[in-house]
């Protein structure tokens, strides 16, 4: 395991968030945010929900089609607007 793949798994852990439900928000959730743009892997921000819980799961699509789990995290009301989907306007 790489340590950027074992630094993801401590911090989802520690946000106690298991794999599990990541990977199943990774495969099964909405696109809010698209970054197809970036280089040199395009990127995704998701949401989708752990029970009643939001989470954000980032990640990126390798050129050989594999995705890669950047981070997970449940957003903060701070940061995006009580849909989850919309980030607060500074």
């Amino acid at each position: 395991m790489t340590d950027g793949r074992r630094h993801v798994l401590e911090r989802m852990l520690e946000r106690g968030l298991s794999r599990d439900v990541v990977l199943d928000i990774a495969s099964n959730s909405e696109v809010i945010e698209d970054y197809s743009a970036d280089r040199p892997t395009p990127t995704a921000l998701l949401l989708g929900w752990d029970k009643k819980r939001p989470i954000h799961v980032a990640l990126s699509i390798e050129a050989d089609g594999e995705v890669a789990i950047i981070t997970a995290y449940e957003p903060s009301l701070d940061v995006f607007e009580s849909d989850y989907r919309t980030r607060r306007k500074p």
